[in-house]
């Protein structure tokens, strides 16, 4: 969402007495659209800080709305002649879980595109994300994507692939979130309840344990700062009704649609994931009819948070490569 240099080399883990630093200065004064929330001027990493400020919103127009549907995404800056490659993000999150890896990509060349799938207001159902989605690919990206889904956006990507097979070349999934039943019995509970479990998923405490469980050897401050931007979107007026529809709705159960993709697929997991086992990593691998899988050591659940460099070069050689089924460390 920015347009700052990455260091070339792979920046390590921010240490308890320092935030992270993986691209050098933060532009003072940084002008952000006026459509955020003011909290993101509370956010002190340089990286979410720039690609929050290239943060821009395109009219989408859909069926299940009258007027258009503001988007918002971070195109990129030049087209390339190779196939553009799509980020989408995990559950109740935003497109600034890419603030390190994007970078990368675009300094590579790739035109990288960072999107939020449809999170405005009702619907917000699996149909709605969906169309919503092809609506913006047909209108501003125009060509067929190497698509990218990490946890839960692994879903969205797989059941976007069987859907609009002609718009996706090829998939990387990020230790991804697909065996799930949807969102099971929390479709069920009643709105008071569903409204108050959403509000829990903003609070600060939970964000905190979220860290806890996906990251390794991070500092209290840095975590605190992440949890900033993780819970950023859920500060937008709409967020709320948004989520609650999307849980009633049922969300997003695509084990039966597996089978189905037929795309190149490259799979990503981090081996410390304490999120999702890596026995379903394996499974997917086996259930996916072209797939191959890379593990990243020492890396929890968000690699393209916890290790950048190392995400950025798997999505670039799989943009440049044919895939062959094997399993394979990544140093």
């Amino acid at each position: 969402m920015l347009a700052l240099t990455a260091s070339p080399a792979q920046p390590p883990m921010p240490s308890k007495s320092s935030a992270p630093r993986r691209f050098g200065i933060l532009c003072a004064g940084a002008g952000f659209p006026p459509f955020l929330p003011k909290e993101v001027e509370n956010i002190k990493d340089p990286s979410a800080r720039k690609l929050a400020s290239r943060i821009e919103r395109l009219p989408v127009t859909v069926s299940f709305s009258e007027g258009c549907i503001m988007s918002s995404c971070v195109r990129p800056l030049t087209k390339s002649k190779t196939s553009p490659v799509v980020l989408l993000h995990g559950f109740d999150s935003s497109c600034l879980e890419w603030r390190y890896t994007y970078p990368l990509l675009e300094e590579a060349g790739i035109e990288a595109w960072a999107v939020d799938i449809l999170e405005r207001l009702p619907p917000c159902d699996v149909a709605s994300k969906r169309e919503h989605f092809y609506q913006l690919w047909k209108s501003y990206i125009k060509r067929p994507m190497i698509l990218v889904g990490p946890s839960l956006g692994a879903a969205v990507a797989i059941d976007f692939a069987v859907y609009h097979p002609e718009a996706v070349e090829k998939l990387v999934l990020i230790d991804a979130s697909v065996y799930a039943e949807g969102t099971g019995n929390l479709a069920n509970l009643p709105r008071v309840a569903a409204y108050a479990g959403v509000y829990l998923l903003k609070s600060i405490p939970l964000r905190l344990y979220v860290n806890l469980l996906a990251f390794t050897d991070i500092s209290f401050s840095t975590s605190l700062d992440w949890a900033n931007v993780g819970r950023l979107h859920c500060l937008l007026p709409w967020w709320a009704d948004a989520a609650v529809n999307f849980m009633i709705s049922g969300g997003y159960n695509v084990r039966g649609q597996i089978e189905q993709v037929k795309q190149k697929t490259l799979i990503i997991w981090g081996e410390d994931d304490q999120i999702i086992s890596n026995k379903l990593a394996v499974r997917l691998h086996c259930e996916l009819p072209n797939a191959i899988i890379r593990q990243i050591p020492d890396c929890g659940h968000i690699p393209h948070v916890e290790k950048p460099n190392a995400v950025a070069r798997l999505i670039l050689e799989h943009a440049q490569e044919d895939c062959y089924k094997e399993i394979e460390c990544v140093p």
